[in-house]
């Protein structure tokens, strides 16, 4: 894991939901190239073409055969089955898992239980060949996008088993302005970082704000 993190290409999967494309957004402003991809390509090249900045769109198998690291930004429900498909093109690479296993009611949002602990965990057992991290969890897509943000005010917290590996995450976090990366803890604590947005859309429906975290005294 020699890379620049300057240089490296990033790959979003689910690169056309606001997530993916908020965060496509910020890295390709930040100068790093960016793919995102999809199902269709030409869903994904017609949101590449909307972002701007260089940002290229291909296909989720593509996306993931080009990038040098991976964001995985895919809605929980296609979550294992994409990642499964993907094993063989993603061996060896970084792959960054965003995924929050929610469930909504009328009650408000609540976490999913996940069999294997967390999403990120689910990635990892579907990975073997891959590092797998947990990061991006708390970023509000609307303010990714919105333009006349220009610093994006949070921490991230990145969790993970290798430890240049999660150095390399906060240091590609910290390229976006006003955002932090820390690290988190292990990889099997990353349940309660997922079900932690839960509380996060609590907060933000009661207040009608895009809150994130500040972690103090670091």
């Amino acid at each position: 894991m020699t890379l620049n993190v300057e240089e490296m290409t990033l790959g979003i999967l689910g690169g056309t939901g606001d997530q993916g494309r908020g965060l496509a957004r910020r890295f390709a402003m930040a100068g790093n190239p960016v793919i995102i991809g999809s199902r269709s390509e030409e869903r994904a090249k017609a949101a590449a073409a909307e972002i701007g900045y260089g940002v290229q769109g291909m296909t989720n198998q593509d996306t993931a055969e080009y990038a040098q690291i991976v964001i995985a930004a895919i809605p929980w429900e296609g979550h294992a089955e994409l990642l499964s498909a993907l094993a063989p093109r993603l061996a060896g690479k970084i792959v960054v898992d965003c995924v929050n296993p929610l469930g909504f009611d009328k009650q408000g949002a609540y976490a999913l239980p996940v069999e294997e602990g967390s999403a990120a965990q689910q990635a990892a057992a579907l990975l073997p060949d891959s590092t797998v991290l947990a990061a991006f969890h708390h970023v509000s897509a609307k303010v990714l996008l919105d333009p006349e943000v220009t610093a994006v005010d949070l921490d991230v917290l990145v969790l993970g088993d290798h430890r240049e590996a999660t150095d390399l995450v906060q240091a590609l976090a910290s390229r976006i302005p006003g955002m932090r990366g820390v690290y988190g803890g292990r990889l099997r604590n990353a349940h309660q970082v997922e079900a932690l947005t839960a509380n996060l859309v609590s907060v933000n429906r009661r207040y009608k704000a895009h809150a994130g975290l500040r972690i103090t005294d670091i």
